[in-house]
């Protein structure tokens, strides 16, 4: 029996579909299907229930995907303090959230690629509750997004950086009073789905403040676009490395009563891939260092 059997079983748990799966572990919808046999015919067992369209996990299947889980974190384990930098080859599955994406993420993986050229890196962007979800279930190595409000015994939290709530408006808007601009101008809201968005609820309510709501996005690139275009103002976090967009947008501090949101990397404390998060870590804080 092969470990890439195993794997593509833990894709069709984790992502739901052989389909889906299949995009996963890059290999044909066919070829998943083929391997699940193989992985049956080895045991002498049925891991699927077929009677649908589209297969999925029968009771012994689920109970397989732990003890399968485990065995391939022991197998990419097998050489680690061995062979010297063993664990740096190979692939990393990363969760970020999108205003990492533009900037921070691409020269730290820059960074880390330039010292272990034969890693494989796979970047999977996402809003911070989808993928904390998908960390705790190792559907993805390790994600960066804000703190969550409740991190798992299961799970290990790096913050890496702290970024200050700050009102964004437009060139065209003038005046440095937060509290009037609030209540006088058009309000954009953060989804308050994602973490940056509560921190924003948080400290609207703290601070009494009523504003005139007309637009919601779901990331913050959005809504800078939106701010960027005059259709109103909003509150979000202090990139600690923006893009241009954000980088041209008028920021009013908030005072002493903003609130700050904390950026970090999450992982399982199992996760096979820790030296390498650890490293990415330190990739992440020299950028932010010699951002200029």
């Amino acid at each position: 029996m092969s470990i890439q059997l195993l794997k593509t079983f833990v894709a069709i748990s984790e992502q739901g579909s052989f389909s889906a799966a299949a995009d996963k572990v890059f290999i044909t919808h066919a070829a998943v299907g083929q391997q699940m046999k193989r992985l049956e015919e080895s045991f002498d067992v049925i891991l699927f229930d077929r009677s649908e369209k589209s297969p999925r996990l029968n009771q012994l299947g689920q109970a397989l995907v732990p003890k399968a889980q485990k065995l391939i974190n022991d197998y990419e384990n097998l050489f680690a303090g061995l062979i010297g930098d063993a664990q740096f080859i190979g692939e990393l599955t990363l969760g970020a959230v999108p205003t990492t994406i533009r900037e921070l993420i691409p020269r730290s993986i820059k960074r880390l690629m330039e010292n272990y050229p034969d890693l494989y890196i796979r970047v999977v962007p996402g809003i911070g509750g989808s993928l904390f979800d998908q960390v705790l279930r190792g559907a993805v190595d390790a994600a960066i997004i804000s703190k969550p409000e409740n991190i798992d015994k299961n799970l290990h939290w790096y913050p890496i950086a702290e970024e200050e709530l700050v009102l964004v408006t437009s060139t065209k808007i003038g005046g440095d009073d937060p509290v009037k601009i609030l209540r006088e101008m058009p309000f954009i809201r953060h989804n308050r789905r994602a973490a940056a968005g509560l921190v924003v609820e948080q400290w609207l309510s703290q601070n009494k403040i009523e504003v005139r709501e007309t637009m919601v996005t779901d990331s913050i690139e959005t809504l800078t676009s939106m701010v960027t275009h005059n259709l109103g103002v909003a509150i979000v976090p202090n990139l600690c490395m923006p893009g241009p967009v954000f980088a041209k947008l008028r920021k009013i501090s908030l005072g002493s009563s903003s609130i700050p949101r904390v950026l970090g990397i999450l992982t399982r404390k199992d996760c096979s891939k820790i030296r390498l998060v650890d490293r990415l870590q330190k990739e992440i804080e020299t950028t932010l260092k010699y951002k200029e």
